[in-house]
């Protein structure tokens, strides 16, 4: 699944392509990807066609894209939730996407052959296509509203986000609220990274990463981690994140590429995801991959001890 470095690659490839794009039309190919949507897929159609898209932003693993309407209100069709009030009354909107799995986000000459997985196209005046392909259809898109962040005065994020965290490379992350809440919690350590109130855009891979460099159990108790072993585990999950995004992700298929089409390379790298049988880069100890919730976690079984008392 896609995380935060592959979503913030594929948010600064649409921020050098597609800002002040107008779309001329919205082919809605398969109403799953946009199943959430309030009115449907016509609904989409409607309040995106026309829309002028502006700086993509970012929250943890979701992207968004704010529209700028036309001043004198022709185009889009009023949202299907917001009360009937003047033009000057409505929350702005923007265009929300979340990869899910397998999700991409490609922008082409629209004379480009139609990839089978693909399942929204956004046709810009242009003459070129933002196209959403998704092979598992566990992505979404949805035109929502900006409402005011939670924790940022005069900031907006989209609803559908507004329940997150900030991530942990955001300049205004609270480290040390973060330690408390973190040392608050009575659950497994990898538990605890996953929850995206806490701090979002942590996945499965990132945070085997920062547990392996970090010599911590996945399992290890949130209360009895020390707050400079906290502070260091946080240190590394930046550290991970940062590396992969500046060699554009992981990828480990076809499944996940940027807006150009292209695989980032971060998998080269992997201490500890995905590395089952393979010796540990730090003590030689064949990697080791377990069952979690209904995933995997990967560990050095010398370097990461399993705790006495685990949580998972």
């Amino acid at each position: 699944m896609p995380e935060l470095p592959e979503v913030e690659s594929v948010r600064r490839g649409l921020a050098g392509l597609v800002v002040g794009a107008r779309v001329a039309d919205v082919a809605v190919l398969h109403p799953r990807l946009v199943r959430h949507q309030p009115g449907g897929p016509a609904a989409f159609a409607d309040l995106l066609r026309g829309a002028v898209l502006q700086a993509p932003r970012r929250r943890g693993k979701f992207l968004w894209l704010p529209l700028e309407r036309d001043p004198a209100g022709a185009g889009p069709a009023e949202h299907p939730d917001r009360a009937e009030d003047g033009a000057e009354d409505r929350a702005e909107d923007c265009l929300v996407v979340h990869l899910g799995m397998s999700g991409q986000v490609r922008v082409l000459d629209r004379a480009e052959p139609v990839h089978p997985h693909t399942r929204v196209v956004a046709a810009l005046e242009d003459g070129r296509d933002l196209r959403f392909v998704d092979m598992r259809m566990f992505g979404r898109l949805d035109v929502d509203e900006l409402v005011p962040a939670p924790d940022v005065v005069g900031d907006t994020v989209p609803a559908l986000a507004s329940h997150i965290g900030r991530d942990p490379l955001d300049p205004g992350f609270d480290e040390t609220a973060w330690v408390e809440r973190l040392r608050a919690r009575k659950t497994g350590l990898k538990r605890a990274l996953l929850d995206q109130t806490l701090a979002s855009g942590i996945g499965n891979i990132y945070a085997d990463e920062a547990l392996w460099r970090s010599r911590l159990h996945w399992a290890r108790p949130t209360e009895t981690l020390p707050r400079a072993a906290a502070r260091e585990l946080l240190g590394h999950v930046r550290e991970v994140m940062a590396s992969s995004m500046a060699s554009g992700g992981t990828s480990f298929d076809a499944l996940y590429v940027d807006v150009n089409g292209e695989s980032g390379y971060y998998d080269r790298s992997l201490d500890a995801y995905g590395q089952e049988g393979r010796p540990c880069r730090r003590c030689g100890t064949a990697v080791v991959r377990e069952a979690w919730t209904n995933r995997s976690s990967f560990r050095c079984p010398l370097c990461q001890p399993r705790p006495r008392r685990a949580r998972v």
